[in-house]
């Protein structure tokens, strides 16, 4: 049922970023994330009403909500039209927490590929609350990270999760190389939007009086 989840789950931040590009309804796409975001709340408390002991479960287990709530929310904002200052708000926390699932990925658990994962997630949730709150004209490029973290990061590690090879070698090799180089394009995005910004603000400074 996880893999099947995260499969959905994959789907729908794909259709999101077809809204974000303009090329899908916000309404319609509305119902899916209402449907997927129910599953990922009452699945994952479904999981933890029958978890054992285990620490890492229940850690595992409750980042399930970060994406269902945010599905919920979302969906709920765009359905009856409501300001996205709260969404907004939401993601800058899902970010900075994804900062901290990241650090125990890479530093305790020592899994670089859910580290890089969890990494690409944070800059999502954070690219949200810069275009919701911040008022930041980067609906098109939020769009082009979601559309690119649909399949990388969800949708094609759901799919080798239900052929049962995500935890393979080569494929974990495999996905370092493609996180890397997503986090790459979007690091030299952000300086090149950085360097075109100083230069615009350089350019438009007023003349000074003699």
């Amino acid at each position: 049922m996880g893999s099947v989840g995260l499969l959905l789950s994959g789907a729908t931040l794909f259709l999101n970023s077809l809204v974000l590009l303009n090329k899908a309804n916000a309404k319609s796409a509305a119902l899916l994330n209402l449907f997927v975001g129910t599953l990922q709340i009452v699945f994952p408390i479904y999981l933890l009403m029958h978890l054992g002991a285990g620490k890492w479960e229940l850690f595992n287990t409750a980042s399930i909500f970060f994406f269902g709530i945010t599905y919920l929310y979302n969906g709920f904002t765009n359905l009856k039209g409501f300001n996205g200052t709260g969404l907004g708000w939401f993601s800058l926390w899902v970010s900075i927490m994804s900062v901290l699932w990241a650090f125990v990925n890479f530093a305790i658990i020592h899994d670089v590929v859910n580290g890089l994962l969890w990494v690409m997630w944070a800059y999502l949730w954070y690219l949200f609350f810069a275009g919701l709150v911040l008022g930041k004209k980067i609906e098109r490029y939020t769009g082009i990270v979601a559309m690119i973290q649909s399949w990388t990061t969800i949708t094609l590690p759901a799919f080798f999760m239900l052929l049962g090879i995500w935890q393979e070698t080569v494929i974990s090799n495999a996905w370092i190389v493609v996180l890397g180089a997503s986090i790459l394009y979007f690091v030299i995005h952000e300086v090149k939007a950085y360097v075109t910004n100083k230069r615009f603000q350089l350019f438009n400074q007023p003349e000074l009086k003699n």
